[in-house]
């Protein structure tokens, strides 16, 4: 009888790791948000929405967040465009009574960045603001707005849910790469952005009395005028005093929302593969999850290949193939291939117990790789076994 591969639980106790139990934490009601997060091409997106899949369908009223450009998730759950409102989806099975939902959205940050605007100025004013080029700039493009923008949906997915109840679990799917952890530096690098010398400079007229508008002042703004022309510089200032009137508020906020990814009721997975430098990446962010007091709650190895006979090793096949003469060469070529697949069975496996004995505490699952692409409801129920162990 042929053996099954060894998945969850077995294959996590085979590199030395505790083993990951994903249903428990999907079971418990105090953990209210999960974060995802790896580098690219790891699986990351299909694992969050398995995962808010499996949580719905034994309770929980679930939203899953997915800031990865990817469309891959709105694909998988049957929704044809994912934007900035959660979506419901459809064909959840939660049972007779068993009062779980599932909703996903995609991060707009555009949009997240505008109803900042409109939630903490005044209509005029947020016209104003909204039509600024600065803005405008600032809201599409700019180096981090992306992480800003997820720290404050993020937060708002928060406060309605804690408000209105629509919630009991966040499942955040973030970018890829190191870039993921970013929007943990979203208030400091906010803060040192308000707070820094030109910003200071080009407040100082709305901030105080006239005389700081002091001659030295008026010389730096004259000769800007000059360089960058004066409706280039207006537009400039009405910017950045704006910054100042509608930001401060999201700078609270944004680190309201650090200390919540802090407290004990989110949990942070780091997803990576059996690759070498997936698992650097994986490394580098349990690191940088414990220096920074996140709530890391274990490691999810994907698409892993899984030993059907350990009691057939690669050196064992090899030799067997080699003693074959020409009229097994059927036998030989399969032997082969068993060889290499047990080769790359006995790397992965090396791979998890170093990642283990550098970071023991550190609970694992491992998902082995499908024949295809997940594309629909089935195929993230079935990933959601697997991580569960089943």
């Amino acid at each position: 009888m042929r053996a099954h591969p060894r998945v969850g639980p077995l294959a996590a106790k085979a590199s030395g790791a505790p083993v990951l139990d994903v249903d428990a934490l999907l079971d418990d009601r105090s953990t209210h948000i999960i974060v995802c997060c790896g580098s690219g091409g790891v699986g990351k997106t299909t694992t969050s929405a398995a995962l808010a899949l499996r949580a719905a369908e034994r309770g929980r009223r679930v939203v899953v967040l997915t800031i990865d450009p990817a469309r891959r998730l709105a694909q998988s759950m049957g929704i044809e465009e994912l934007d900035n409102t959660p979506r419901p989806v459809r064909g959840v099975a939660t049972g007779a009574g068993a009062g779980g939902s599932l909703d996903a959205m995609m991060l707009d940050m555009k949009r997240t960045f505008d109803e900042v605007v409109e939630s903490q100025a005044s209509p005029e004013k947020a016209r104003q603001i909204l039509q600024n080029p600065f803005y405008i700039a600032l809201s599409s493009s700019f180096a981090g707005t992306q992480e800003y923008m997820a720290m404050e949906k993020l937060g708002q997915l928060y406060r309605d849910a804690r408000r209105h109840g629509t919630y009991d679990l966040i499942v955040v799917d973030t970018p890829p790469s190191r870039s993921a952890l970013d929007f943990l530096d979203a208030p400091e690098r906010l803060s040192s952005f308000l707070d820094g010398r030109f910003i200071r400079l080009m407040l100082a007229p709305a901030r105080g009395p006239a005389r700081l508008m002091s001659a030295g002042f008026g010389l730096v703004t004259s000769a800007l005028s000059k360089i960058l022309g004066g409706a280039f510089l207006k537009d400039l200032q009405t910017f950045v005093a704006a910054l100042d009137t509608v930001f401060g508020g999201f700078r609270q906020r944004a680190q309201q929302t650090y200390a919540l990814l802090q407290a004990r009721e989110t949990a942070f997975l780091v997803v990576a593969a059996p690759e070498p430098d997936a698992m650097r990446e994986a490394a580098y962010f349990v690191e940088r999850l414990s220096g920074d007091r996140m709530p890391l709650r274990g490691l999810i190895v994907n698409r892993s290949t899984l030993s059907e006979d350990e009691s057939f090793s690669a050196a064992a096949a090899e030799a067997a193939a080699e003693r074959l003469d020409d009229d097994g060469a059927l036998t030989a070529g399969m032997l082969r291939l068993h060889a290499d697949r047990a080769l790359l069975v006995e790397r992965q496996g090396q791979l998890r117990a170093r990642f283990a004995a550098a970071h023991p505490e550190v609970a694992t699952a491992v998902v082995p790789a499908l024949p295809g692409d997940v594309h629909d409801l089935d195929g993230l129920r079935e990933i959601g076994t697997l991580l569960a162990g089943h």
